[in-house]
């Protein structure tokens, strides 16, 4: 594993461009996967999505099924089990395929994810041979039930108990679940409770079948309504001793693996649900007219346009750069010796922290660009007829579904300063040589190249973030991790380093396949990024240090953020104007 990038630590290194992977790089046979989910999406989903969306279970269970029988659900399922044992890689493109179907989307990435995972990754072998076929083949529909009425974010509260029978054969299950995604269809749950006054919960397998199980009716939600969201009641309900899975008070470490595998998901269907509302976007804005001109010719629109597109493109770049160092990782440990289904989880585990940045960052730049879109519509845009109006509600829960936004923020930077505790990444010799670094006079660099002087831009941005958040390590030590509104600061600025480094080296990576003519838009998208992204990072780190510094240390730290964030002018009005201009011709999302 020393060869090998470790979570967190794109912060103190710098990376290659030919270190990473990029969507162009797509085989054959993973664009023809993506293929397969992206027609059944358009010909079996799209025609009946309103009908979906009056919570018609039986619909939703055919839809499912049929996507078993293609083979959709089974694409990451090893061969034993009736699966394709395709990559990570692979199973993120058909996440993204899937994920401009709307609430159809989220009941298939809650089986093919949380709830098939836990069961393919902790069961035994009993286990997975008795119930991952069924949920490959979309035979069973699964379910994952972990929030409770007072138990959200804190869901180690929990209160549904399993207690030991007489006899020591089951498990007598007693509780409630809420905003169960499938409830209404799910045939095979992943419980989560305690076992007697354990301190932390335990996970079972448990079939719909069995006696004292209730499933309510569907919720009335916001959006997604074609996703069936119940609550779940169990009443003295036998589970089998050989259906507890994994070890006895493991289940909220299962819980937050599993959860890790959801945040990545939900971003590669960000992906797809962005290019999708996008493609609506710009083919309204090339048909409507007002003032006798179509609305693609107005500038202000375009910047919405375009800002649509960068996000998007971001979203991207980053979603499967993580995708790939996910599966790097998992590909080193299993070659050290680690059980395959160990080294899948723990590969997840390094990359924890990036799995948090992508979730945010792929609900928010989906929100925007769905908000965006009824703005551009206009009036229409608030109609039940649009696309964008059915998009715009069902994006809002993507920043409260697999841990809310807040908590995700607080993940990153958490994550961060634990595993530079542990000495797992070394935070402290990057820090300190920070520190001296700004008693220095900077040395002139001149001639740098184009990708050179991003470089230069996204190492001084690393800078800005060991320097003020070292600062505020050393004020608060262990007290740091209750000052949220700082770890927000920080965790805003982590997230923007991210996103800007992930296509600053796309678009390098890019370089070496395209001429400048078919790059300029994609220099232009980075342009544009890390020109606001640093501005961005520059107002976050000033907002932390007046926070908590003062005096001499004060008038340092200011000076230090403004220099490291500094960075060149960019015409973003000329640069947003040829990304959307490439847009309105094109007539679609074609980056």
């Amino acid at each position: 594993m020393n060869e090998i990038l470790k979570g967190g630590e794109f912060l103190i290194k710098e990376i290659s461009a030919d270190a990473i992977f990029i969507p162009e790089e797509f085989d054959e046979e993973q664009n023809m996967m993506f293929q397969t989910a992206h027609d059944f999406t358009d010909k079996s989903v799209f025609p009946v999505i309103d009908q979906l969306d009056t919570h018609d279970r039986e619909l939703l269970d055919k839809l499912m099924k049929e996507a078993g029988e293609i083979g959709l659900l089974g694409v990451s399922i090893p061969e034993e089990y009736d699966g394709f044992g395709q990559s990570f890689l692979t199973s993120m493109r058909v996440v993204e395929a899937i994920g401009k179907g709307f609430s159809f989307s989220v009941a298939f990435s809650a089986h093919t994810g949380i709830s098939t995972l836990p069961i393919l990754y902790f069961g035994n072998e009993e286990q997975k041979k008795k119930y991952i076929p069924k949920l490959a083949s979309g035979e069973h529909i699964g379910a994952y039930c972990l929030t409770e009425p007072d138990a959200g974010s804190d869901a180690n509260s929990g209160k549904t108990k399993a207690t030991l029978s007489a006899d020591g054969t089951h498990y007598i299950l007693n509780g409630v679940k809420m905003w169960i995604t499938n409830g209404g269809i799910a045939d095979t749950l992943t419980v989560f409770a305690k076992i007697d006054d354990d301190k932390n919960l335990s996970a079972f397998i448990v079939e719909r079948s069995w006696d004292g199980i209730e499933v309510a009716p569907d919720e009335e939600k916001m959006g997604i309504q074609g996703s069936s969201t119940t609550q779940i009641f169990f009443t003295d309900v036998k589970v089998p001793v050989e259906n507890l899975l994994g070890e006895r008070n493991n289940g909220f470490k299962i819980a937050l693996y599993i959860l890790n595998f959801g945040r990545i998901k939900l971003a590669g269907a960000t992906v797809g649900a962005s290019k999708n509302i996008i493609d609506e976007t710009v083919r309204y804005a090339n048909e409507r007219k007002q003032f006798g001109q179509y609305l693609a010719s107005f500038p202000a629109l375009k910047y919405k346009m375009a800002e649509q597109v960068i996000r998007t493109f971001v979203n991207e770049s980053l979603t499967y750069r993580i995708s790939r160092d996910i599966e790097t990782a998992t590909a080193a440990l299993k070659d050290s010796g680690m059980d395959k289904d160990k080294a899948i989880v723990e590969g997840i585990r390094l990359f924890g922290i990036e799995a948090s940045i992508s979730k945010v960052f792929g609900s928010e730049a989906l929100d925007y660009v769905v908000d965006e879109a009824v703005q551009i519509y206009g009036g229409m845009g608030y109609s039940q007829e649009t696309q964008v109006e059915k998009a715009y509600r069902d994006s809002r829960i993507n920043r409260i579904f697999e841990g809310t936004n807040e908590i995700n923020r607080l993940v990153i930077i958490g994550e961060l300063l634990k595993r530079g505790m542990k000495g797992e990444i070394d935070l402290l010799t990057p820090a300190k040589q920070v520190a001296k670094d700004l008693l220095e006079k900077p040395a002139p660099e001149n001639n740098l190249d184009y990708f050179a002087e991003k470089k230069k831009t996204i190492a001084n941005l690393k800078k800005s973030v060991l320097l003020t958040a070292g600062a505020a390590m050393k004020k608060y030590q262990a007290a740091l991790m209750q000052e949220q509104e700082l770890l927000f600061n920080f965790a805003n600025m982590i997230i923007d380093l991210y996103a800007s480094e992930s296509l600053l080296l796309r678009v390098e990576k890019l370089g070496k396949k395209y001429d400048e003519n078919k790059l300029a838009p994609y220099k232009d998208m980075l342009d544009v990024f890390v020109y606001d992204a640093a501005f961005r990072i520059y107002k976050e780190g000033v907002d932390a240090i007046n926070t908590f510094a003062e005096g001499d240390e004060l008038k340092g730290l200011l000076m230090g953020v403004k220099r490291f964030t500094k960075t060149a002018g960019v015409n973003t009005v000329a640069a947003r104007r040829r990304i959307a201009d490439k847009l309105i011709e094109d007539g679609k999302y074609n980056f």
